[in-house]
């Protein structure tokens, strides 16, 4: 019951946080949404313009293709959180700025701690850098990295694969890959 309130709280503070001048260009602030008991949460980097409008990730195209992926490895948007390093969208859908990625830093630390997952999906380039310092997410993606005692699995943003129709393999087979290492550390967890 407490996880239910802290996740309601955080999201009553996205949507009235005014900490940078995304603030002032947004239709709607977007917080995480998904499953407070989730074994992987997905971070995206900002919200694009559907999900300005509807306050809500992951409900576009690119989140059409992570629904896809998802339902292709067996799990379903409802098993999971999804939430993106900041909760507003930037202006003409550009990368967010390290000011505005640290204005919300905070509310990503929280979700994470809240829900405790055992895996952290990075979606794209800006959660790869933002999180783990990492580069080239073509050269890196289905990758498990351990950082601060968290694992983490880099994948590319699903909104790459309506750019790059080569992707929608590749990012159905990472989310694949991903879903078995949560099996296998169920599994061992169960031992």
């Amino acid at each position: 019951m407490k996880a239910t309130l802290s996740l309601k709280i955080i999201q009553e503070k996205v949507k009235t946080c005014k900490k940078c001048d995304l603030c002032g260009t947004r239709t709607n602030a977007v917080p995480g949404k998904g499953n407070q008991n989730a074994d992987i949460i997905f971070i995206g980097e900002a919200p694009g313009k559907n999900e300005d409008l509807y306050g809500e990730p992951f409900i576009g195209t690119a989140g059409k293709r992570l629904d896809d992926a998802l339902k292709n490895a067996g799990l379903t948007r409802n098993s999971v959180y999804i939430t993106n390093i900041v909760k507003c969208r930037p202006p003409k859908n550009r990368i967010p700025n390290d000011v505005e990625k640290s204005m919300c830093n905070e509310y990503l630390k929280d979700e994470i701690a809240i829900i405790n997952p055992k895996i952290i999906c990075l979606l794209g380039n800006t959660p790869y850098y933002s999180i783990l310092g990492g580069k080239e997410i073509s050269k890196n993606h289905g990758k498990f990295i351990s950082k601060d005692n968290r694992m983490y699995f880099v994948t590319f943003h699903p909104a790459a694969t309506i750019y790059n129709q080569k992707l929608v393999n590749v990012f159905k087979n990472d989310i694949s890959k991903l879903v078995k290492k949560l099996q296998k550390l169920k599994t061992n967890s169960v031992d």
